[in-house]
């Protein structure tokens, strides 16, 4: 398995979507978003994008007020990662038109499923945009 754990967190630290591959409780849920959120949002843009943090490896990138925060394997390769991180946000630039942290907030559902069929049990899956949103068009049309 390599990701472990989607976050995506504002620039007050705020998390607005936590997707994870692995069993953690709440608490430790918490106390691990927590201490990532302070170490990657303490990080000016002069520093690298990714930070070793226990077991984990955070591949992080910033676009525009949002932090999307990928905890990884140590084995996994970073800059795939930073290409998936892109490949998320382009999707959900496609579907909402340039994406900002309210259309994650009011359309949560939306991009958790975006994320499940991007990655099944921590692994990528599906890289294809028309191939992620057509399940999504389909559900808007009905709806």
């Amino acid at each position: 398995m390599g990701i472990r754990f989607v976050l995506m967190v504002n620039k007050q630290g705020q998390t607005r979507l936590a997707q994870y591959y692995e069993y953690l409780t709440v608490e430790e849920r918490r106390t691990l978003e927590g201490e990532i959120v302070r170490k990657c949002l303490a990080r000016n843009e002069h520093q690298c994008s990714f930070v070793e943090h226990r077991n984990y490896k955070i591949v992080y990138r910033r676009y525009a007020s949002l932090f999307f925060l990928v905890g990884v394997d140590d084995g996994e390769n970073e800059l795939a990662i930073l290409e998936f991180i892109h490949l998320l946000v382009e999707t959900m630039d496609r579907h909402f038109g340039n994406v900002c942290e309210l259309d994650i907030m009011f359309h949560l559902e939306k991009v958790h499923f975006m994320l499940e069929e991007m990655v099944m049990n921590g692994c990528i899956v599906e890289t294809s945009k028309s191939n992620i949103l057509t399940p999504i068009q389909l559900m808007d049309k009905t709806s």
